[in-house]
């Protein structure tokens, strides 16, 4: 099989990549920063992907058929150095050794100010510096390489190990936190697998340009919240809701996206949230019967 390399191969969806490519049968190379890679799965290479000079160089010596970025820095003062200029780095290094490459994009690009669900013809519209440096990545790297996949993509959640976010819903709910969740603010989640899988899928086909690739379901935060609740057992009863037009720092409030030109091209399923939730009470009863 060819060989794949992953950027940000520690964080939650870049673990599930290297999961999925290595039971695929790619030879995976993957890169990590601060957090230390488990053994076996990869080959794993520290290194910052706003370091042109070793991008460049762990590309020329591994020459990957496939790339895909996943490193990114959220919030602090590494935001747009790392999250935006760090993927034109990583599209310039993979385009010089003619690498296809899928971008890790976001829905938050958007000002979510429309009703409807935004398509890939939507111009970004950032309110927030993370939005901001994702704006500034897909700019630079439809420059960079024309033929990437840029794919803007929603919350991701997932329970081996549970992502911060649903963990969050359920400590609200169990009383141990004390935090709100907005009833305003709608995303499409989609499940880790779901999504590590389209990106591989993707990986052998020849699309390029913009491609939404998240949920089916459009869902705000608080809704979320009570459906992981109630799957593991929690009265949601517990969960407050709060206003995102009301909190003094700007959030981007619908920020659903249409996937219709994804559901067309991938054989995955972008299942909902609530799709997922009853495939695994399915699993777990069939294992505890």
């Amino acid at each position: 099989m060819a060989r794949i390399f992953i950027t940000g191969g520690t964080g939650y969806l870049g673990s599930v990549l290297v999961r999925q490519a290595s039971a695929a049968g790619y030879q995976v190379a993957a890169s990590y920063h601060h957090r230390l890679p488990p053994p076996g799965a990869a080959s794993w290479i520290p290194l910052d992907v706003c370091d042109a000079q070793a991008v460049t160089a762990a590309l020329d010596q591994l020459r990957p058929a496939l790339v895909i970025h996943t490193a990114y820095q959220q919030s602090g003062p590494a935001v747009l150095p790392v999250t935006g200029e760090g993927a034109g780095v990583v599209a310039r290094a993979a385009a010089r050794i003619g690498a296809r490459l899928i971008h890790l994009s976001s829905d938050v690009i958007f000002d979510g100010e429309r009703e409807d669900a935004y398509t890939e013809d939507d111009p970004p519209a950032p309110v927030s510096p993370y939005g901001a440096a994702k704006a500034l990545a897909e700019h630079l790297v439809a420059a960079a390489h024309p033929d990437a996949v840029i794919v803007r993509t929603s919350l991701i959640y997932g329970f081996d190990p549970i992502d911060r976010i649903s963990q969050f819903a359920l400590d609200v709910a169990a009383g141990r936190n004390a935090e709100r969740l907005y009833t305003d603010e709608y995303r499409c989640p989609i499940y880790v697998d779901d999504l590590a899988a389209a990106l591989l899928e993707l990986g052998s086909l020849t699309y390029r340009g913009v491609l939404h690739v998240a949920g089916a379901e459009r869902l705000s935060r608080y809704e979320f919240g009570t459906l992981i609740a109630r799957a593991w057992g929690l009265d949601p009863a517990g969960i407050r809701g709060a206003l995102s037009a009301e909190s003094p720092v700007p959030r981007p409030r619908n920020c659903a996206l249409a996937i219709t030109r994804a559901q067309g091209l991938l054989r995955t399923p972008l299942r909902g949230v609530r799709d997922v939730l009853r495939d695994l009470g399915r699993m777990r009863a069939t294992h505890n019967a």
